[in-house]
């Protein structure tokens, strides 16, 4: 893992120029980040992206499609999203 010290407005370029991370913000103990990408990468944070792992597996795993876990799964979707 490499680890890096940046200050608000500094940035940080992965690849050739592909994905900038730039500091926005500091408040505390929270770090606000801006982050450009082409459309093809997607961004997510950790544990939403762990929720659509885990719910990915669960699909491969189930013999027949259970709809009734949807509605849900999208409500996670929402109140995480409604978090940021």
């Amino acid at each position: 893992m490499l680890v890096l010290s940046r200050k608000k407005d500094e940035t940080i370029i992965i690849g050739d120029n592909s994905v900038t991370v730039k500091i926005i913000e500091i408040n505390g103990g929270q770090v606000k980040l801006g982050i450009e990408a082409p459309r093809e990468v997607s961004i997510y944070r950790e544990e939403l992206y762990e929720s659509i792992k885990d719910e990915n597996m669960q699909s491969l795993t189930e013999t027949k499609p259970d709809s009734g876990k949807l509605p849900a799964f999208i409500k996670r979707i929402k109140q995480a999203s409604d978090n940021e």
